[in-house]
Formats: C-alpha cells, sequence, structure tokens
C-alpha cells in the first residue's frame, strides 16, 4: 500500500478548517435553540459532526477516479435506499422520509442521494461529453438519471428536497450548455407540468405553504405562523443581536422549528446583521473555493463533481435563508451543516471531502510516496 506524501504537503487545509468552523457556530447555535428544553438533538449533533468530519478526511484521501468508476454501484444504492424508505420508512411532517436505525437514530436517504446524483451526472458528461451544445435528445439520458430520484422523493413526498434536485441537476447540466430551442422546449414542458403539479401532486399542505408565502398573514396562527415569527426574530436581531442565549424569540420558543428549518433566525436574533452577514460570508466563501477548484480541474468529471458540490450548497443556503426571511415559501430545506440532523450534516461534509480530493491532486504524478507493509 502506498501513500503519497504530497497529499499532506498539498491538502487544503483552508477549506477543511472553514468547513470545521462553520460546524462549531452551527452547534454553539444549536446549543442556545436547545438548552432549555432538552440537549439530546444537541449532543446527536455533536456525534454526527464528528462522524462527517471522519468521513470528510477519509473521503479526501480517497483518489477521486476509484469514486468515478464505482458512480455507478453508488448511483443504484442510493435508487435502493429511496424504495426501502418507501416501504419501511416512518413518516415525520407528513413525509415518509426516513430509516430507522434503532430507537434513536434515523436516516434520511433523500438527503444522501444528492451526492451520488452528483456524481452519475458528472460522469455522464466525463464519458459522453462532445463538442458545442446540448440538444433535448441528448438530455434524455441525464434527465433520466435526474427523474429516477425526483420521482421517488416526490413520492414520500419532500417537496423540498426535490426541488434542491432539481436545481442542483439543472445548474450542472446549463453549465455544459444546452441549445436555445432544447431549453426554451425546456422550460416550456416545466410550465406546461405545473397545472397539474398543483391540482394532482402537491399536498394540500404543500399548496397552503406556496399562498401563505404570497401572503403570510393568509393564516397568522397556522401555515404563515412559522414565517411571521422567523422575520420578528430575524429583524429584532437589528445590528449586533441580543446576545448569545438572549434572543426571545428563540428561548420563548416562538419559531417551532428554530433548530431545523428556521435555525438561521436563531443566529440573526442573537448576533445580528453581523453575525448573520459573517455566517454568510463563511458560506460563500467555501461555494467560491469550490467553484475555484472546478475551473483548477484536470478533467471532465472532477470539474462537474465541484461545480454540483458548489451548487448544493448555493441552493440550499439560498432557498433556506430565503425561508427564514421570507422571500421563499417554506419547504424544509435545511441549512447545510447548521440545522440539526445527521443525515444533511453528513452529505454536506462528504460533498466537501470529494472536492479536498479534487485539490490534492492537482499535482502530476510521481514516485514520492511511502511504502506501509
Amino acid at each position: 500500500m502506498m501513500f503519497d506524501r504530497r497529499l499532506l504537503k498539498n491538502y487544503d487545509w483552508f477549506l477543511l478548517t472553514t468547513t470545521l468552523f462553520i460546524s462549531i457556530i452551527g452547534l454553539f447555535n444549536l446549543y442556545s435553540a436547545s438548552y432549555q428544553t432538552d440537549l439530546i438533538g444537541f449532543k446527536k449533533q455533536i456525534a454526527w459532526v464528528i462522524l462527517g468530519t471522519v468521513c470528510m478526511i477519509l473521503l479526501s484521501f480517497l483518489d477521486y477516479k476509484t469514486v468515478e468508476r464505482y458512480t455507478r454501484h453508488i448511483y443504484i444504492v442510493s435508487i435502493l435506499l429511496l424504495l426501502v424508505v418507501l416501504i419501511l420508512g416512518k413518516e415525520v411532517s407528513g413525509s415518509k422520509s426516513w430509516i430507522s436505525l434503532g430507537s434513536h437514530i434515523s436516516i434520511q436517504p433523500s438527503e444522501f442521494v444528492k451526492i451520488p446524483l452528483i456524481l452519475a451526472i458528472a460522469k455522464f458528461y466525463h464519458d459522453d461529453f462532445e463538442i458545442g451544445s446540448y440538444g433535448f435528445v441528448d438530455l434524455i439520458k441525464p434527465i433520466l438519471l435526474v427523474s429516477i430520484p425526483l420521482a421517488l422523493v416526490m413520492l414520500q413526498p419532500d417537496l423540498g428536497t426535490a426541488i434542491t434536485i432539481v436545481l442542483i441537476s439543472g445548474t450542472m447540466m446549463f453549465f455544459m450548455r444546452i441549445k436555445t430551442k432544447s431549453l426554451s422546449f425546456l422550460l416550456i414542458l416545466i410550465l406546461g407540468l405545473s397545472y397539474p403539479a398543483w391540482h394532482f401532486f402537491l399536498k394540500d399542505y404543500q399548496r397552503e405553504r406556496i399562498v401563505t408565502f404570497l401572503n403570510p398573514y393568509h393564516d397568522p396562527l397556522g401555515a404563515g405562523y412559522n414565517t411571521i415569527q422567523s422575520q420578528i426574530a430575524v429583524g429584532s436581531g437589528k445590528l449586533e443581536g441580543k446576545g448569545f442565549k438572549k434572543g426571545s424569540q428563540t428561548q420563548l420558543r416562538f419559531i417551532p422549528e428554530q433548530r431545523t428549518d428556521f435555525i438561521f433566525s436563531v443566529i440573526a436574533e442573537e448576533w445580528g446583521f453581523i453575525g448573520g452577514a459573517f455566517t454568510l460570508l463563511l458560506y460563500f466563501t467555501i461555494i467560491l473555493w469550490t467553484l475555484d477548484t472546478a475551473s483548477r480541474a484536470k478533467d471532465k468529471f472532477s470539474m462537474l463533481l465541484s461545480l454540483g458540490v458548489a451548487s448544493m450548497f448555493f441552493w440550499h443556503t439560498l432557498i433556506n435563508v430565503g425561508m427564514v426571511i421570507g422571500i421563499f415559501p417554506v419547504m424544509g430545506v435545511p441549512f447545510p451543516l447548521f440545522s440539526y440532523g445527521g443525515s444533511s450534516t453528513i452529505t454536506a461534509m462528504l460533498g466537501i471531502g470529494l472536492v479536498l480530493g479534487i485539490r490534492i491532486r492537482k499535482f502530476p504524478a510521481s514516485k514520492e510516496a511511502i511504502a506501509f507493509k
């Protein structure tokens, strides 16, 4: 077994440190949101962060070309997990999205599927790439790759995850250039499907969330309650915030989902505009660093893989913060590395692990290695 010394020499400690820094801030934020009721979730999140960190570091030392070779297998396993959750999963908040691994541990396969899907799309364009723009016929295979997990997630139903899957995969496909006619056709198709989707696929509570987004005071004590209370929390933080563990909206539990979907409202209330802006700066640092990795990649697979991870962080951050401040409807999209939840945390860290593995292998191969016996 050989270990290349340059893996340590070229390791991107900045990206690793930034990711861990965000995770630590997230733990402090979760503690503030939890300490007056129970700290079970907080303690679980510490374990998830530690597990995710170990997985991230181990994956960064694994050659991404090895991951590329097993992309098909990883994708198939993720689809099988989505099928299992439909049969054996437990229902939480109206969605059958969870598989119990014991009395205290559950995983959400629809979160994990984002990484295999990014790998599958990157592998497709790496193998089948042609010079020029793609037409509609050329998009049939990647659309099928996306449609299978998308359909299974919609059957749960999990609208938020389904939307992020479409946005992440759409970003990757759009980057590879689509012919104008084909793009126009896809947009018309999406608009045409919006009517049956609204009437036949969306649940009543999902339609109510969209109506409430347009007017939160339509149902201020029901569907609009979370959005209104979240906006109050963000606004009351003002410039410098109320201080750690001193947010009234947070500590008096006016926001029901403040540990998960509305976790950003906690930091905005307690640390104000400065704290919220600093947090977003950290996220966009990761996104820009990951896009830089894509621009320096040695092949199409690593380039698109980095782009996919960047788009995953971008869309999750944009939608979650948008939900909190009321510019997007509530759709259950977690804030990566901040929201309570092991599946979301590990998925985000696996993505960073893949990017780290690409960044430290930008150098040409050589014989500078250590032999382990």
